[in-house]
Formats: structure tokens, C-alpha cells, sequence
């Protein structure tokens, strides 16, 4: 059977759920329909545009770009601080709702998510008809929209509900493709970074057909694996599992909010260092090692990208853990500035687990030696006891840092997973 793959998505999401929640309370104007955005304090890093409304965006005011620059674009502009405790709310009661019609849901981010249609398509006429339901349903019940894509894989639903906005329903089927994606400009292509773009216009390729139709050896020799990666989208080629199962249930994990966006490989390696080692010592208290790595990405913008590789051992050494994130995080950073670096390890198998050896290990990071594992044992042993980070290897250690970064602690704010 064909899958049927949806891509759902929330229309401005913090501004839409900001405005439902006014307008709940007694506020008398709707926040999309005025000039009007949501962003974080201009005295912080989080001076952004998060959501913008239509009348903002008729402004030329983009997400992303500094609350400064979307004021002197719209002097009466409204500003409201994101509430992220309210949007989590509204997530879930979004998600419990999506949950009644199918299971197969695999949430993306806290306003988007896949929907594997497959299992129920016979319920309705077409998976046209059924998305309209689910969109018509969501806008009765708590107020706010969803554009809905829909295709036979993750990557074309994606790019379906991307088309003209709000409240709409668009097909993206592959024999669509050359009709409704191929004239699109690249910049508008999944994952296509500005770096990319740039990349790609140099060698005068500025619609998604043109790359489409366009040398993969050519492209990889500019843009390395990302390079191919973009190839497959713009020719409709992407994953059409849904992962339904939360991968929290099925690994260890950690990512860290960085306080200022990270540039450069250099800014990255260090946070990746502090993630194997607390993503090691918890596989470690659990007994269990990993079979595969990932690696995730959120960008600037808040784009996101993730990265696996399957072990050929499994392990929980953090310098395995550290050195395999980094080989994921070069083959498919765009180069543009990130926001957030995370880890996750799945696949786990009991410590004590018989290994079945592979020629392939001579490739993968090397276990340490009976020597190096003893003293990893006693540090530990130490951070357990007196907290991690109490013990840390000397090279692990962050350079001299500014003396703003020294005052905000390196600029690193911990999430756990």
C-alpha cells in the first residue's frame, strides 16, 4: 500500500496561541489580525522575531531577524514576550487531540508534526477530505489554524504545508512534483541553508527543478554529503516512516541551549564534549551501552536537523559518543549559526551484553585501554559522589573565556531529555 504521510503544522504558532489566549480572557483585538509579533527582550540573545502576524509580514518583517529591525520596519508594531509554559499546554492538548484519529504520530517540534494517514485512509473518501476534518477540527475546538500537507513521504508532506498560508490544505504527490515544486526558488527548498543557497546560485542554480536536474558529483563537490542530501529533496526522495514512539523511551539523551549562536566547529566541539560525558556517565548508571548515535541540530531560525549512525560496537564512552556526534554534525551542518546542539544514543543493550566483533572497528572511535577504563571508573566514581562536573579531563576544560561568557558561566543553559 502507498503510505500517506501528512505534515501538519500550526500558522504562527506562539502568535496564533498568544491571540487565543487573549481573546479568551476578554482582549478585544486579535493579535493576527494587527501588525503584531512575538519576541524575547532586546537587551538579550532572545531579541528575535518568534512569530509574526500577516499584517507584520506584508511589513517585510521576517522570524529570525532582531525585534530592532521589525520596529523601525512597523513603528506601531505590537510586541508580546513568548510564554513557552502556555505553548507546551497547547501543544499537548494539540497532540492528545491528533492522537484520537491515529497513534502513528511523530512529533517534530512543539508546533509541527507527521501523521502516518495510512492506517485509516479507508475511514474517508480521500486524504483530502480527511485532513479537512482534522483542520476543521482543531480550528472549532481550540481556535487557532493548521496547514496540512500531504504526499507519500515526510520530506514532500513538509514542503506541501509550506505552500500559501493560513488554514490550508496542499497535496505534494511525487507526479506533482515538476508542476508545483520544481519552479519554486531554491532558498525555499527543505534544509537548503543560506550558505547553500549561496553555494548554489554561484553555479547558477536558483529554482528547486534546477538542482533537480543538475549533476549530484557537482553538487557534492561544492556542498560535500549535504550536497546529495539536497539533491534527494529537490527530487522528491525522503524518508516516509513515521516514528511514532518518542525516542526518550528508547535511548539516553541531552542537549544544551547555547547562550550565544555557535558560528564555527571550533564553538561546537566543546559543547559536544560536555554532552558524550553526561550522555556517557547516564548510560553508564544505567547499565546499558548504545548501538546508535544521533546527533540534532537547531538552527538560528529554528530549523532543525538530526543525524544517526549505527555503532559497529556498542559503547557508552563518552569519547566515542563525542567523536561520533562531531563526524554526524560535519556531514550535515549548513554552515549557518546554531542554536542548539543535542545527542541521543538508542539502541541500548545491557553492559555486560556479549559483543560480536566487526572488521568494521578499526574505523569507528577506539574503546580505551585497561588502563584509561580504570581511571574513567574512579572519575566516575568521583562525580557521582560529589556531583557531575566535579572531575573533568584537562582537555575538557573550556578555554579562557571573555569576560562577559565568564560571567554568564560559559554560556551554557542545560536541558536534559
Amino acid at each position: 500500500m502507498t503510505p500517506i504521510i501528512f505534515h501538519i503544522d500550526v500558522n504562527s504558532a506562539y502568535l496564533s496561541w498568544t491571540a487565543v489566549e487573549q481573546l479568551k480572557n476578554g482582549a478585544a483585538v486579535d493579535l493576527r489580525e494587527i501588525p503584531a509579533i512575538i519576541g524575547g527582550d532586546q537587551k538579550s540573545r532572545h531579541g528575535v522575531v518568534l512569530a509574526k502576524s500577516p499584517a507584520a509580514k506584508r511589513y517585510g518583517i521576517r522570524t529570525g531577524e532582531p525585534v530592532a529591525n521589525a520596529f523601525r520596519k512597523c513603528p506601531n508594531l505590537v510586541m508580546y514576550p513568548p510564554d513557552h509554559r502556555m505553548y507546551r499546554e497547547k501543544s499537548r492538548q494539540l497532540m492528545a487531540y491528533l492522537r484520537t484519529f491515529t497513534k502513528e504520530i511523530e512529533q517534530v517540534s512543539v508546533d509541527e508534526c507527521y501523521m502516518d494517514f495510512t492506517g485509516i485512509a479507508d475511514r474517508y473518501r480521500s486524504p483530502v477530505e480527511g485532513a479537512g476534518e482534522i483542520k476543521d477540527g482543531i480550528k472549532a475546538r481550540f481556535g487557532f489554524t493548521v496547514n496540512i500537507g500531504i504526499s507519500t513521504n515526510k520530506l514532500l508532506a513538509k514542503m506541501a504545508s509550506d505552500f500559501e498560508k493560513p488554514d490550508r490544505i496542499h497535496t505534494l504527490y511525487p507526479e506533482e512534483i515538476r508542476e508545483k515544486m520544481w519552479p519554486l526558488p531554491i532558498g525555499d527548498l527543505y534544509m537548503a541553508g543560506r550558505s547553500s543557497v549561496e553555494v548554489l546560485k554561484k553555479l547558477e542554480i536558483n529554482t528547486i527543478g534546477d538542482l533537480a536536474k543538475a549533476d549530484p558529483k557537482l553538487i557534492m563537490l561544492h556542498l560535500k554529503s549535504h550536497g546529495k542530501l539536497l539533491w534527494e529533496f529537490a527530487n522528491g526522495i525522503g524518508r516516509d516512516v513515521v516514528q511514532s514512539e518518542p525516542d526518550e523511551a528508547k535511548g539516553v539523551g541531552n542537549s544544551t541551549t547555547l547562550s550565544e549562536d555557535a558560528a564555527t566547529v571550533e564553538e561546537v566541539r566543546p559543547v559536544f564534549k560536555r554532552l558524550a560525558q553526561s550522555v556517557g556517565m547516564r548510560l553508564k548508571k544505567a547499565g546499558k551501552k548504545a548501538g546508535m548515535v544521533s546527533m540534532e541540530i537547531k538552527y538560528y531560525d529554528f530549523r532543525t536537523a538530526s543525524h544517526q549512525m549505527q555503532l559497529a560496537k556498542p559503547s557508552s564512552e563518552p569519547d566515542v559518543l563525542y567523536e561520533t556526534a562531531c563526524s554526524l554534525f560535519l556531514e550535515i551542518w549548513t554552515g549557518e549559526p546554531v542554536r542548539l546542539l543535542g545527542i541521543r544514543t538508542s539502541k541500548l543493550s545491557d553492559e555486560d551484553a556479549p559483543e560480536q566483533l566487526s572488521i568494521f572497528d578499526i574505523e569507528m572511535p577506539k574503546e580505551p585501554d585497561e588502563k584509561h577504563k580504570r581511571l574513567k571508573e574512579a572519575m566516575d566514581e568521583l562525580n557521582r559522589r560529589f556531583g557531575d562536573g566535579a572531575v573533568v579531563k584537562a582537555s575538557m576544560m573550556p578555554k579562557k573565556p571573555k569576560e562577559e561568557k565568564c560571567r554568564r558561566g560559559n554560556g551554557i543553559e542545560r536541558k536534559e531529555l
